[in-house]
C-alpha cells in the first residue's frame, strides 16, 4: 500500500472494533485537544468523530516542544466502555494515563495515572479471567524494556509487581507493545529500530504472559528498511480481528520525496495491511487493501459556536485565546499570560493543496503560516501597512518579501504546496515540494510573494515527531477569522 488510509499527521495508530464499526487513535503530541479519535465501517474510509483530551483536567497546558505531550496511545474496547490509555511526556513521572468512555466521541472521563510506570507507548489487554494488564516500554532502572503488570484501570491501580516480558530481537528502542490473546497464545507485537529508517513490526509468542516468549522465525513481519518503497518509516502496528474473522494491522509510515536523504513533510500517517496466520504467526500482506486517495477539502466559515474538531492548538485549547464575537467572525487574541503561542492550526492532509484564510485585521496584526513547529515555519503577516512573506528557519527567521495592502479591513492570503518545477537531478529534483506564499485580490486575482523550499519545513530539517500545520496566529492585537479553506490536488 502506498496510500495513507488517514493521511497527514497522524501517527501510531491504535485500532479496535466494536461489532461492525472500527475505531482508531493517534498521537497528537504537542497538540491540544489531544488524541483525534476516527471512525470507519471498512478500514479504508476514516471519520474524524471527535478527539478523546479535550480538557485541562485531562491534558494540562503545557509551554513544551513539539515533540512534547501525548505520546503514543492504545485504543481497546471491553466490557461495554471504550478504554485509552496514554503517557503524556511532559508528566511522564506520574505515570500512564487512563481515561475512558461509553462512546467513543466522549465526553472521556478525567485520567487516572498508573503511578510507577514510568515509560512510554503502553498498551491494555484483559485475560481470559478479565484481569487488565498494562504493558508500556519503560525506563526505570532495574526495570529497563518491555514490562507488564496486572491493574485495576478504573483506579489505576497496580495489583502485582511489574514484569518483563521481550526485548525484542535486538534492534534499536524496542516499544509500542500490543498483547493479544489469539486461541492458546499470546503475542506481543513491538516496534523496533527507530522510528526512523529503520523502524520495523516484530513478533514473539508465550503460552502465558509469564513467558517464555519466543520470537517469530520470521522476524521483522512488517519493513521497508534498505528498500526503495516509496512508503518508508513502517512500524509500530496494531492487530484487529475484522468481523469476517480475517485480520489486519494498522501502522504508520511516512512518504519521502526529493534527493537522498529525502524528506517527508507531513508526519508519519495511517497505513493498512492484511494479516494472514501462518503456522501460528502473523504473516503481513500489505496488498490486500487498496486505499484510494482522498479529497480532504473543507471550508470552515466559523458559523457555529463550537470549533469543528480538526481544530488544535500547541500546549493549549483553543477556547483559551479564541472566542465568537458573531457568527462567522472568530476573534483570535493571545492572552498576556499564556506562555504557549496561540496558534489556531490544523493538518495538511496532502502532497499537493491550497488554503486560503480571510481575514479582518483592523485590530492587529495576524499571520497565515505553514509550520512544522515553532522554529520552522513559512507565513504571511499583515499589519496596518502591509503583508509580509516570513521564512523561519531555526535561529535564522527573514523576511523575504513585502507589499502594500489595499484598502479595507479584509485580506485573503493562500498558500499553496505543489511539486517541484526545477530542474531534477539524479532522477528526483532537490526539494519535496515548493510553498508559495500568496496574496488574493478582490477580483481573485493572485499575487505570489514568495516561492520556498520545503525541505526546510520536514521532519528531517526539524526533527520531532510530528508534521506540517497550518492556520491562523494573532501576532498583535486581535484578528478575526472570517473563513479558511482547503483544497486537494488528487494525485
Amino acid at each position: 500500500m502506498t496510500t495513507p488510509v488517514i493521511a497527514g499527521f497522524h501517527p501510531d495508530p491504535s485500532v479496535c472494533r466494536v461489532g461492525d464499526a472500527y475505531y482508531l487513535a493517534n498521537s497528537s503530541f504537542e497538540y491540544v485537544p489531544g488524541v483525534p479519535i476516527h471512525y470507519s465501517t471498512d478500514l479504508l474510509t476514516w471519520t474524524h468523530i471527535g478527539n478523546a483530551l479535550t480538557r485541562p483536567s485531562q491534558l494540562t497546558p503545557h509551554a513544551g516542544t513539539a515533540s512534547s505531550g501525548i505520546y503514543a496511545p492504545t485504543l481497546r474496547h471491553h466490557d461495554g466502555r471504550f478504554w485509552l490509555v496514554t503517557t503524556n511526556i511532559s508528566e511522564i513521572r506520574r505515570g500512564h494515563l487512563i481515561v475512558s468512555a461509553e462512546r467513543p466521541e466522549g465526553p472521556w472521563t478525567d485520567p487516572v495515572h498508573v503511578a510507577g510506570t514510568i515509560g512510554i507507548d503502553p498498551d491494555l489487554t484483559w485475560d481470559e479471567t478479565g484481569v487488565c494488564h498494562l504493558t508500556w516500554a519503560s525506563f526505570q532502572p532495574g526495570l529497563h524494556g518491555i514490562a507488564s503488570v496486572p491493574i485495576d484501570p478504573a483506579a489505576g491501580a497496580m495489583l502485582a509487581e511489574p514484569r518483563l516480558l521481550w526485548n525484542g530481537t535486538g534492534l534499536a528502542a524496542p516499544e509500542g507493545p500490543h498483547l493479544y490473546r489469539v486461541g492458546e497464545w499470546w503475542y506481543l507485537l513491538l516496534a523496533e529500530g527507530g522510528t526512523e529508517r529503520g523502524h520495523a513490526v516484530t513478533v514473539a509468542r508465550a503460552r502465558t504472559l509469564d513467558g517464555p516468549f519466543e520470537t517469530a522465525p520470521h522476524n521483522p513481519i512488517l519493513t521497508h528498511r534498505s528498500t526503495d518503497h516509496p512508503v518508508q518509516n513502517t512500524g509500530h502496528g496494531d492487530l484487529v480481528e475484522l468481523a469476517d474473522r480475517s485480520w489486519a494491522m494498522v501502522y504508520l509510515g511516512v512518504r519521502p520525496r526529493g534527493r537522498t536523504p529525502k524528506f517527508h513533510v507531513n508526519g508519519r500517517e495511517t497505513f493498512l495491511a492484511g494479516v494472514d496466520w501462518v503456522d501460528g504467526w502473523p504473516v503481513v500482506d500489505e496488498q490486500r487493501f487498496a486505499a484510494q486517495p482522498r479529497d480532504h477539502a473543507f471550508t470552515d466559515r466559523f458559523e457555529t459556536s463550537e470549533l469543528d474538531p480538526r481544530w488544535v492548538a500547541p500546549g493549549t485549547a483553543p477556547a483559551s485565546f479564541a472566542r465568537w464575537e458573531d457568527r462567522g467572525r472568530l476573534v483570535l487574541e493571545r492572552p498576556s499570560q499564556q506562555e504557549s503561542p496561540a496558534l489556531l492550526l490544523t493538518r495538511a492532509r496532502d502532497t499537493r493543496w491550497t488554503a486560503q484564510a480571510r481575514l479582518d485585521t483592523s485590530g492587529g496584526t495576524g499571520r497565515f503560516l505553514l509550520r512544522i513547529d515553532g522554529d520552522h515555519w513559512y507565513g504571511l503577516t499583515v499589519d496596518a501597512d502591509g503583508i509580509e512573506a516570513t521564512a523561519a528557519i531555526g535561529p535564522a527567521v527573514s523576511p523575504v518579501a513585502r507589499r502594500s495592502r489595499c484598502a479595507g479591513r479584509n485580506v485573503t492570503l493562500r498558500i499553496t504546496v505543489r511539486d517541484s518545477d526545477r530542474p531534477a537531478q539524479f532522477g528526483a529534483p532537490d526539494e519535496p515540494d515548493l510553498v508559495e506564499l500568496a496574496v488574493v485580490g478582490d477580483d481573485g486575482t493572485c499575487d505570489a510573494l514568495a516561492t520556498l523550499d520545503g525541505r526546510y519545513l520536514s521532519t528531517e530539517v526539524a526533527g520531532g515527531f510530528t508534521g506540517r500545520m497550518l492556520g491562523v496566529e494573532p501576532v498583535h492585537g486581535q484578528v478575526v477569522v472570517e473563513e479558511v479553506s482547503y483544497s486537494t490536488q488528487l494525485e
